[in-house]
């Protein structure tokens, strides 16, 4: 894999008819949506893709299905994070068997933790890797938004970037400006409408859940940045916050942007919208609205 990452790092949903099963066809229908539309690697079992609600045997298989159908065309990052410190290089063996190139380490959750003992976890947990790392930094589901100086000691032990989904664009850019002397170090956004400050300013790209949907939108969105395409990036810009304003908008719980971009694939014809326990899928008006949205921003793609 070469380093640094770089470009569109789509965070793969976990395609579901129940939540025992995977929707094989879905999840085919998937990995060929999102390598033919451009994307520049693959990060499953993140937030989007529902990790921590699912079993370890679903995520096994997870794994293996996606790097079967991926075939080495693009990097795969497998999230590997779990309260068990045990049960996160239990996945990360598997993943490393199945032929992923690296692995994604949020702070463990559910138990708040301090700086310290983040950097004691992770002292422990590289050295017995057998996967390069990525950070993920998401405080608002680990209680835990960790310091530059945490993300350094990471760096020191070996990880080769972070992604940051803190959606503040001051932490994101003391990144790029602390790793600027590091070139192999990935500074990956999140927060997709921030990728093309991110570019311009010196990181690397963007792990948004939007390029599920839109992978080319996603992918001309960074060329346009590393071009410094000033108008290109407004236009492109515009259609990004459609999709916020609309699929990211339906219903009223905290879940709504994971629910949304599984129910728009579902109208795309792509694959089928479960979520996962203790998730419920949308139904009735809030399903007929994404529909409408998905027709309405198909015309605009075209």
């Amino acid at each position: 894999m070469k380093l640094p990452l770089k470009g569109v790092i789509p965070p793969v949903i976990t395609p579901l008819i129940d939540n025992y099963t995977i929707d094989v066809k879905g999840l085919e229908n998937l990995i060929e949506h999102l390598v033919t539309g451009g994307v520049h690697g693959l990060f499953i079992l993140g937030t989007t893709g529902e990790a921590t609600s699912l079993s370890f045997k679903l995520r096994k298989e997870f794994i293996r299905r996606t790097c079967d159908l991926v075939n080495h065309r693009i990097p795969i990052m497998v999230g590997i994070t779990d309260t068990s410190f045990e049960g996160s290089l239990e996945i990360a063996e598997y993943s490393h068997n199945s032929g992923a190139d690296a692995v994604v380490v949020a702070p463990p959750y559910y138990i708040p933790i301090s700086q310290a003992e983040m950097m004691d976890y992770l002292e422990n947990l590289i050295p017995r890797l057998p996967l390069p790392m990525l950070l993920y930094n998401i405080p608002s589901y680990t209680k835990l938004h960790m310091a530059v100086k945490t993300v350094k000691k990471a760096e020191e032990l070996g990880a080769i970037g972070i992604k940051d989904s803190s959606g503040d664009m001051l932490y994101l850019f003391t990144l790029i400006d602390e790793f600027k002397n590091s070139p192999e170090f990935s500074i990956i956004t999140g927060t997709e409408l921030f990728m093309p400050e991110t570019i311009m300013q010196g990181g690397h790209g963007a792990i948004g859940g939007g390029a599920n949907m839109y992978p080319r939108l996603f992918v001309d969105l960074y060329e346009a940045s590393v071009a410094r395409d000033f108008e290109k990036i407004t236009f492109l810009r515009d259609k990004v916050m459609r999709l916020y304003n609309t699929i990211y908008s339906v219903g009223k719980t905290s879940s709504r942007y994971t629910k949304g971009i599984n129910c728009a694939l579902s109208a795309m014809g792509i694959c089928n919208d479960y979520v996962a326990l203790p998730l419920r899928r949308f139904v009735g008006e809030d399903k007929q609205k994404i529909e409408q949205y998905i027709l309405e921003f198909n015309e605009i793609m075209s």
